[in-house]
């Protein structure tokens, strides 16, 4: 049985990065050894979108009100990307990684799956 999922983030700055998630997104997480941080995320839904391109995959935070949500998180350091767009099926904002990626986040204006327990 299926009992999780395992998001992977490339980084060109690793180190940085985690650190940032750890300190500035306040995520737990374990060591799996040597510095190898995995952390807890908060609940997650998944979507398969049509494409007449090359198949991608992204990865998105989303929160109940991205303007305090930025608010917070740029108190504790992160740098706020641009500002919030609205894209019809949500608010879209990004931070910026140490590593200079952006990690996208949204406030959802549609139903969402995790809150079917």
């Amino acid at each position: 049985m299926i009992n999780g999922s395992h998001v992977i983030l490339y980084s060109t700055a690793a180190d940085a990065d985690r650190t940032f998630i750890r300190d500035v997104l306040g995520f737990p997480g374990v060591d799996s050894g040597g510095g190898w941080l995995i952390f807890k995320l908060p609940p997650a839904e998944v979507a398969v979108h049509p494409t007449g391109g090359r198949p991608k995959h992204e990865f998105y935070l989303m929160c109940d009100d991205i303007e305090q949500t930025l608010a917070d998180l740029a108190q504790r350091g992160a740098e706020i990307s641009g500002p919030v767009r609205d894209q019809g099926w949500g608010l879209l904002a990004a931070v910026k990684l140490p590593s200079g990626t952006e990690l996208p986040l949204y406030e959802p204006k549609h139903p969402v799956a995790y809150d079917l327990g």
